[in-house]
C-alpha cells in the first residue's frame, strides 16, 4: 500500500470536518439573521421597520429608546405583560405538578396500558393546535370558560404537560428504583419517599420541563385568539393586534425583550442539562 495513503486520508478527513463545521455555522447564521435584524431596528428613532440612512451611518441621533419607553407607558402592553406572566406561572405550576406525577407513574413497569396513556398525554404536541383550540372553544362554551383566565390557564397547562413528561421521563431513565424501595423498607411513606428521595434526584428534569411549559404558555397565540376575551390579552396577542391595526416599532422592542428572555431560558436549560449529566455520571461511578 502507498505510504502516502494515511496522510492523504487524514487530510481528506480534516477537510471534511472543516466543511461540515462551515456548513453548520452558515445554516445557523441563516436561521439567526432574521432574529438579529430585529434588535437594531428596535432602536430606530423613526417609526419605520427598515434601516434609515442615519442608522447605516451609525449616527447617534438615528437611534432611540423611545419604543422601549412606549411599552411601559401603554396600558395595553402593561396589561398584556401582566397577563402573560400570570397565565404562564399558573399554567406552569399545574403542568409541572401533573406532568411530574404522570411521568413517575408511567416509569413503573407495573403501570397498565402505559403506552396508550403516554400517547394520550403527549397528543397535544401532535394534534394541530388549531384543532385543539377549536375543540376547546366548543367544549368551554358548555361551562362558560370562554373569556376567562381559568379557561386559558387550563388550556396552556394541557399544552405544557407533554414537555414536563418528556423531560422528567428522560431524567428517570437513570434512576435507581432500589432507592425507592430502600426508603419504604425504612418505614417512610410513599409520599415521603417521593418528596425526599425521588424529587431531589429528578429536580433538573422537573425544572427543565417547567421552563419548557412556561415558554410554551408565554409564546402561545392560537388558543388565546380562540379563548381569550378583551381582559385576557397576552403579549403574543397584543403583537398580533399591533401588526393588524397599527404597525409600530414598539413591537420590535417587545420582540427584542422576548429574545433576551429566551436566551436566558436556554442558558438555564443548558446549565441544568450539564448538572443532570454530572449527577448521572456520579451515580454510574458509584
Amino acid at each position: 500500500m502507498d505510504a502516502t495513503y494515511p496522510a492523504y486520508y487524514s487530510w481528506r478527513h480534516k477537510l471534511g470536518a472543516y466543511a461540515l463545521k462551515l456548513t453548520a455555522w452558515a445554516v445557523l447564521f441563516f436561521l439567526m439573521l432574521p432574529i438579529l435584524v430585529i434588535i437594531p431596528l428596535s432602536f430606530n428613532a423613526e417609526p419605520f421597520f427598515s434601516f434609515t440612512p442615519g442608522m447605516l451611518r451609525l449616527d447617534p441621533e438615528a437611534y432611540s429608546l423611545k419604543w422601549y419607553e412606549a411599552i411601559f407607558n401603554s396600558h395595553n402592553w402593561l396589561m398584556a405583560i401582566r397577563n402573560s406572566f400570570f397565565i404562564g406561572v399558573c399554567a406552569t405550576i399545574i403542568a409541572t405538578t401533573l406532568g411530574t406525577v404522570a411521568a413517575v407513574g408511567l416509569a413503573s413497569d407495573t403501570m397498565p396500558f402505559r403506552r396508550t396513556i403516554t400517547a394520550l398525554l403527549l397528543s397535544p404536541m401532535i394534534v394541530p393546535l388549531i384543532i385543539v383550540a377549536a375543540g376547546m372553544f366548543f367544549f368551554y362554551t358548555r361551562f362558560n370558560l370562554v373569556g376567562t383566565f381559568t379557561g386559558i390557564i387550563i388550556a396552556h397547562a394541557a399544552l405544557g404537560v407533554p414537555f414536563v413528561i418528556i423531560t422528567v421521563t428522560a431524567t428517570l431513565s437513570g434512576f435507581d428504583r432500589s432507592l425507592y424501595h430502600a426508603g419504604l423498607s425504612m418505614g417512610a411513606s410513599p409520599f415521603r419517599v417521593f418528596c425526599d428521595v425521588i424529587i431531589p434526584l429528578i429536580r433538573p428534569g422537573v425544572i427543565s420541563g417547567a421552563l419548557f411549559a412556561f415558554v410554551t404558555s408565554f409564546d402561545e397565540i392560537v388558543l388565546v385568539l380562540f379563548l381569550a376575551g378583551p381582559e385576557q390579552g397576552t403579549i403574543p396577542r397584543q403583537m398580533f393586534a399591533g401588526l393588524r391595526e397599527q404597525i409600530s416599532p414598539t413591537i420590535l422592542a417587545v420582540a427584542t425583550l422576548l429574545i433576551i428572555v429566551s436566551i436566558l431560558f436556554l442558558a438555564t436549560l443548558e446549565l441544568l442539562r450539564r448538572r443532570s449529566e454530572r449527577v448521572r455520571k456520579g451515580n454510574d461511578a458509584e
